[in-house]
């Protein structure tokens, strides 16, 4: 199974591809593609993966996603929720190599120079979800003005730089395969204990060689990828599960020792779990 690149299933000679998807999930392989992405949230919750970056997505989240950068947006197995994701495809040379390059796009260069490592967008967001969840159904030439006004608003607003600098990796073939078959193992077993002769065997490789692969790929160990992952779900459940002591969502976060939990949620998170839902109420 080829997993990379992945191709966006849009029609040729088509400068800006709208998406709007609906399902019980999104695309939960690792992949890739050459245009731009930006992505809202319409519906569902779950755990991301971009670049070297692990978090949790939600209802009414915005992101960006560069060119050849790969991600995973997987749809947590307890959400209600029907899955919808509302989704623009681009190239900074879709309209031309210099269009955006005229004087008139001066303040959409800080977005350009900054997408290829992912993006959340944290504010802007209410006008930026009227805009995109329009947008499926205007005109082609409406779709580009909106299309315009969606890019001043995201270069405008404040924005989470998502993947590291060192981590601008491109995978193909089999190394997507692989990489791929790792994140998705991690990501269904997480609450169960994996050992590195697990994951390594995920890899066919040695744990010593899997280790130093990982490394060099992610920009993180297996280890400290892992308790990402971990204490992503731990603060949905802090949220969300008011009924569930510190103790009950240790365990179900795949954390055996709850002295461990804390002091890995505190070195993450910069609070105590109890303190983190304090502050959500």
């Amino acid at each position: 199974m080829k997993v990379l690149p992945f191709k966006i299933p849009k029609p040729e000679n088509v400068t800006l591809y709208v998406q709007n998807y609906v399902g019980e999930t999104f695309y939960e392989k690792l992949h890739q593609h050459k245009e731009i992405q930006i992505s809202l949230i319409a519906e569902g919750e779950g755990t991301y993966i971009i670049g070297d970056c692990v978090g949790d997505f939600k209802k009414n989240d915005i992101f960006v996603i560069g060119e050849n950068l790969p991600h995973i947006f997987k749809r947590d197995s307890s959400c209600v929720f029907e899955t919808k994701m509302i989704s623009l495809f681009f190239s900074k040379n879709s309209y031309g190599e210099d269009f955006f390059n005229l004087p008139e796009f001066e303040s959409f260069q800080k977005f350009f120079n900054e997408v290829g490592l992912g993006l959340e967008v944290l504010s802007n967001k209410k006008s930026l979800y009227l805009l995109l969840s329009k947008i499926k159904n205007l005109s082609k030439y409406n779709q580009f003005i909106s299309f315009l006004e969606i890019l001043r608003l995201i270069s405008n607003a404040k924005i989470h730089t998502l993947s590291s600098l060192i981590n601008l990796k491109k995978y193909a073939g089999n190394e997507g395969k692989r990489m791929s078959d790792i994140f998705q193992y991690t990501m269904n077993n997480y609450h169960n204990e994996i050992s590195l002769a697990q994951v390594s065997d995920i890899a066919n490789m040695t744990p010593n060689a899997f280790c130093r692969y990982f490394k060099q790929r992610t920009n993180k160990t297996f280890v400290n990828f892992l308790i990402d992952i971990r204490i992503g779900n731990a603060c949905k459940l802090l949220t969300k599960n008011n009924d569930l002591n510190i103790t009950e969502i240790s365990y179900k976060s795949g954390f055996n020792n709850l002295a461990n939990f804390n002091r890995k949620f505190k070195s993450i998170k910069g609070v105590t779990p109890t303190q983190y839902r304090k502050n959500i109420k």
